[in-house]
């Protein structure tokens, strides 16, 4: 649970930077209603009662104005970095470190979001515990469904979708030859959505298990929060170091994939994705009251 709600206050920072919004009117509007969309999101996994809902709101809001006022700046110098990086190349190693600013960040959000979650946690039930159960089976089945009981080239196809997508939203329409690029870089990806479900699964046992430790009679505060942050940091570094290593790999060649795309891109292209980071970066700063 720690896990998805540091996670929801860190949305609007990963979308951004991973280029996934249409336009900055979205980063100004997901934003501000962010705390009651992660409410609702968060009520669809352990349907909050009467009781819990005004301390898990009163939690999300508090969580939320702490990243407004903290959080979006940094977000708005990374952004700047970002576009200073653009009308030049950018290596896979360069992209690379804009992931790694984005991973710290998250971070950031996690160990603020902890107190609280210790707090929210410990009012859970064993029903509420049965109805995550039932909702991380249902997520599985979906994700079974659209990822995996599918062509290896449908899947592919799924993935040069969504980044076509995204890389367009910066950069504006690539040509022939450009999405070329990125469909090659899809074709010999390591993805493998099997691996992704199975440390899902793994995640998601882990979770449950640390949640029922806290439930126990015999544990106090201190306690539930020690076995919540070893939680976190098995999701965040995986006991499976053959996975670790994979997915490092998967970061790495997404880089790559990035770098080679960007490489393609004429000078128009490149303003145009200057124009859109600065934008981003305005409507950063009026969220954060610091224009």
């Amino acid at each position: 649970m720690k896990l998805i709600v540091a996670r929801t206050a860190g949305i609007i920072l990963a979308l951004a930077v991973a280029m996934g919004l249409a336009a900055c009117s979205a980063i100004k509007l997901g934003y501000s209603t962010l705390p009651d969309l992660a409410y609702w999101w968060l009520d669809g996994y352990v349907d909050f009662n009467e009781a819990q809902e005004p301390l898990a709101r009163q939690q999300l809001a508090q969580l939320h104005a702490w990243h407004r006022q903290q959080e979006l700046p940094k977000l708005g110098e990374l952004l700047a970095r970002l576009e200073q990086m653009t009308p030049g190349s950018i290596s896979a190693a360069q992209a690379c470190t804009v992931v790694a600013d984005v991973q710290a960040r998250m971070d950031v959000v996690a160990t603020r979001a902890e107190p609280a979650i210790v707090g929210l946690a410990s009012l859970l039930t064993p029903k509420q515990l049965r109805h995550l159960e039932r909702k991380y089976r249902s997520n599985n089945d979906a994700y079974r469904k659209d990822w995996i009981a599918v062509s290896a080239d449908e899947r592919k196809d799924k993935r040069y979708d969504q980044m076509l997508e995204r890389i367009e939203t910066i950069y504006g329409s690539l040509d022939a030859p450009q999405r070329a690029v990125l469909r090659q870089g899809i074709a010999q990806s390591m993805f493998d959505p099997q691996r992704v479900l199975a440390e899902r699964q793994r995640r998601q046992q882990d979770l449950l298990q640390t949640l029922r430790r806290m439930m126990e009679p015999s544990t106090g505060t201190e306690a539930a929060r020690t076995l919540l942050h070893a939680h976190l940091e098995r999701v965040m570094h995986s006991p499976d170091l053959a996975y670790r290593a994979w997915q490092d790999a998967l970061v790495q060649e997404g880089c790559r994939i990035f770098s080679a795309v960007h490489e393609s891109t004429t000078a128009a292209q490149r303003q145009q994705a200057v124009r859109r980071l600065r934008a981003y970066q305005r409507d950063l700063r009026e969220l954060s009251g610091t224009h």
